[in-house]
């Protein structure tokens, strides 16, 4: 059974800073073959790509909200991705999953229906 763990999430202030992690389990493949995406939902919109990790050592991605504050980071061995936050705004309040998929990235973020396996998500809450 897969599963895809976040965790991190919590309330903090404005210009604060928060790790997210999705832990994974439970893949039929090696954890470097999948990429990693972070999404977010924000209470009434709709979800938004955040940050990605390709597969095999592959490229890093970003939203342009998240550029130069946010950095993506995995460890294969603990088949763990992590997500940085730093300098958090009012505007990143959310509830952030992560969500993967073998040989893929890009594909997922351009549509996330594509993701084989999705987290629960973990809430982020940041006050002004």
């Amino acid at each position: 059974q897969v599963q895809l763990v976040e965790s991190g999430g919590g309330l903090t202030q404005t210009g604060d800073s928060l790790r997210l992690s999705c832990a994974v389990s439970g893949l039929a493949f090696a954890f470097s073959d999948y990429g990693v995406a972070w999404f977010r939902q924000a209470p009434g919109k709709e979800r938004e790509f955040v940050a990605a990790d390709g597969w095999g050592g592959g490229d890093t991605y970003y939203a342009d909200s998240a550029k130069g504050r946010f950095v993506v980071s995995r460890d294969n061995d603990k088949k763990t991705v992590y997500l940085q936050m730093n300098s958090l705004k009012p505007e990143d309040t959310a509830v952030y999953y992560c969500a993967v998929k073998r040989w893929g990235v890009a594909q997922v973020i351009a549509d996330p229906t594509v993701a084989t396996y999705w987290g629960q998500g973990t809430h982020v809450t940041v006050s002004s």
